[in-house]
């Protein structure tokens, strides 16, 4: 496998776990990208641009990233409660009135963005047309009723996160979220990053697609808990219905979903573009633009929920939009936060080390939180810095 691309001198072992992904792991094509207190460290790419193509990943070639999207998003919502736009512990109806139906009325903005709000599910899933139509989707999130009461436990949003962050940016600022992404964040960090992609960047985007573990990979494999089987299982579960909320799956390599803005899942970026984004939220990146003030990074940080989560089963740890370094989903240490993607990719920073992380593929495994090649990559930047 040709790799391309440069690391700082010490973060070889990365470009060694990189390699192992495509000969050990199966990748068929991927990027990695570090950087170290703003500035880059590790710039890698490999094998091809489509999953099911021959042509070759090319330095700015980008990926649909799924939930790691949400890190995004949920920084949105952080950067209105940082200039004084939003407060955290109002509750959500007093930006958007139409939430307080069903229960609803108490819901804090924190409980939303910590995913205790009670409503993973729709009570009639919305079609993918439906979901990518942001007022349909934040009429339905408005008149579900909650499943807990809101606040009092939590459980992984991962559809509905979508309209949530995004009807209440709306609501506090007049503008989408994938426009208030581009201006605010983007663009000033110089990341390549979208929420709604724009025609002209279609071209620069790969296929992407289900890839089984090889052979070679078995030993690794591991076996999820039987609730956690049972409970992807079961139509009528909490797990089912919460990533059931579109329904079918939307056609992710389609350019109408694409272009869409759903916070909680159709992202895209560069992995270059996901760690320059983490690198911007902990401090300045290449001597220039920060975004989060050294508060709003201990609030992004600070555990909100924990224990086991009603959607995913396992235990789960977030903060405010963020999952925590913990068993579901591990990071470089106690101190990082981030998100993973279903199926591959992961994003993080780590305020102590200054280490901000983004790794992009185009092939999907069948893990939620905690990817194997993610993880590989994680622990050879651990062990770079040791």
């Amino acid at each position: 496998m040709d790799v391309n691309g440069t690391v700082a001198e010490g973060f070889e072992p990365v470009r060694d776990a990189f390699t192992r992904n495509f000969e050990q792991l199966g990748d068929r094509g991927a990027a990695v990208a570090v950087y170290r207190g703003g500035h880059r460290v590790v710039d890698l790419w490999a094998g091809t641009k489509d999953v099911d193509g021959t042509a070759p990943w090319e330095r700015g070639t980008a990926q649909i990233v799924r939930s790691a999207t949400k890190g995004v998003a949920a920084a949105v919502l952080l950067l209105l409660a940082q200039r004084g736009e939003l407060d955290l512990d109002a509750p959500v109806g007093e930006y958007w009135p139409e939430f307080k139906a069903a229960g609803k009325e108490r819901t804090l903005v924190r409980q939303l963005l910590a995913h205790r709000a009670g409503v993973p599910v729709l009570d009639r899933p919305l079609t993918p047309a439906e979901a990518a139509d942001p007022e349909v989707g934040a009429a339905a999130v408005a008149a579900q009723a909650p499943v807990w009461e809101p606040g009092t436990d939590h459980g992984y949003h991962a559809q509905t996160f979508s309209w949530l962050t995004g009807e209440l940016v709306r609501r506090v600022t007049g503008r989408g979220v994938g426009a208030w992404i581009a201006d605010e964040i983007a663009r000033p960090v110089g990341a390549d990053l979208w929420l709604g992609l724009p025609e002209e960047e279609r071209a620069r985007v790969g296929r992407v697609g289900p890839v089984a573990a090889p052979e070679a990979a078995a030993g690794l494999r591991t076996r999820p808990k039987r609730a956690v089987s049972e409970a992807y299982a079961d139509p009528g579960s909490l797990t089912r219905r919460a990533f059931g909320a579109i329904s079918p799956l939307p056609d992710e390599n389609d350019p109408a979903y694409r272009a869409a803005a759903l916070p909680a899942s159709n992202g895209i970026a560069t992995a270059d573009g996901l760690a320059r984004f983490y690198a911007a939220l902990i401090g300045e990146v290449d001597g220039g633009h920060r975004l989060f003030a050294p508060g709003t990074v201990e609030l992004a940080r600070a555990e909100q929920s924990a224990g086991p989560d009603r959607v995913l089963v396992v235990p789960t740890r977030f903060g405010l939009g963020y999952m925590l370094h913990g068993s579901a989903s591990p990071m470089l240490s106690p101190a990082s936060f981030g998100h993973p993607g279903r199926g591959g990719s992961l994003a993080f920073a780590d305020p102590v080390s200054g280490i901000a992380f983004g790794y992009v593929t185009n092939g999907f495994r069948k893990s939620v939180t905690a990817d194997p090649r993610a993880q590989a990559l994680v622990r050879a930047v651990r062990t770079a810095l040791s």
